[in-house]
C-alpha cells in the first residue's frame, strides 16, 4: 500500500507540470491522495540564495529539450510557454483559495495546463479572468481573497517552511521525512512510500 505524500510545487516549474501529470496516474491506480504543496519558488531560491536554472541560458536551453523528452515518454501533452517565465505569485496563492473552497484539484490542473499545454500568457490578468471564468469562479472576488492577509501569509509560511524542511527547488516531495527533488525522483517517492 502507498501512503499519501507531500509535493512541493509552483506552476511557473515545468517539471513540477510533468510531476503534477505523473501524480494524477498515481493517485488514480493507487486510491491515494497526494498532499500538494504549494511554495513560490521564486522565494524559496531567494533564502537558498540560489539562481535558477530557467536563468542561466546554457541550462534553460537544454531544460526546454529535456521537459519535451520527459513529455514524449510519459505521454503527456506538453508545450514550453513562450511567454515564460510566468509570474505566479497571485495563481500560487490562488491555491491556497481553492482549497479552502473544495475545488483545489480543479484549480491546480487547469491552471497548470492554461501554462504548459495551452501555452496561454498568464502574465496578463485579462487571460487569467477568462481562465478563471471559465473554472466558473468569480475572477474580482478570487483576485481580492488571493491577496488577502491571511492568503498571503499561508503562502509565505508554506514557502518557509520548506525551506525549513531543506526543500530547495520544485518540485519536490517528501516521504517518510525524507526529501526526494526533481520529476525523475518519483519512482524512488512511491518506493519510499510504500514502506
Amino acid at each position: 500500500m502507498i501512503k499519501p505524500f507531500d509535493f512541493y510545487f509552483d506552476f511557473v516549474s515545468p517539471y513540477s507540470f510533468l510531476a503534477h501529470k505523473e501524480i494524477i496516474k498515481i493517485e488514480n491506480k493507487s486510491k491515494i491522495k497526494v498532499r500538494y504543496k504549494p511554495i513560490l519558488l521564486g522565494g524559496l531560491h531567494n533564502l537558498h540564495g540560489i539562481k535558477a536554472p530557467a536563468f542561466i541560458p546554457a541550462k534553460a536551453r537544454h531544460m526546454i529539450r529535456d521537459c519535451k523528452l520527459i513529455a514524449e515518454r510519459n505521454n503527456i501533452i506538453f508545450k514550453f510557454n513562450s511567454y515564460f517565465p510566468i509570474r505566479t505569485l497571485n495563481l500560487m496563492r490562488g491555491v491556497f483559495v481553492a482549497e479552502e473552497d473544495n475545488f483545489k484539484s480543479y484549480y491546480i490542473d487547469s491552471i497548470f495546463n492554461s501554462i504548459w499545454q495551452d501555452g496561454l500568457n498568464m502574465n496578463d490578468d485579462n487571460i487569467i479572468q477568462k481562465v478563471l471564468k471559465n473554472l466558473n469562479i468569480n475572477p474580482k472576488t478570487f483576485a481580492l481573497r488571493a491577496t488577502s492577509s491571511s492568503i498571503k501569509d499561508s503562502l509565505k509560511k508554506r514557502t518557509s517552511e520548506a525551506y525549513e524542511k531543506g526543500v530547495f527547488g520544485a518540485p519536490t516531495f517528501i516521504s517518510n521525512n525524507k526529501i526526494f527533488w526533481g520529476q525523475d525522483r518519483i519512482e524512488f517517492v512511491l518506493k519510499e512510500a510504500s514502506k
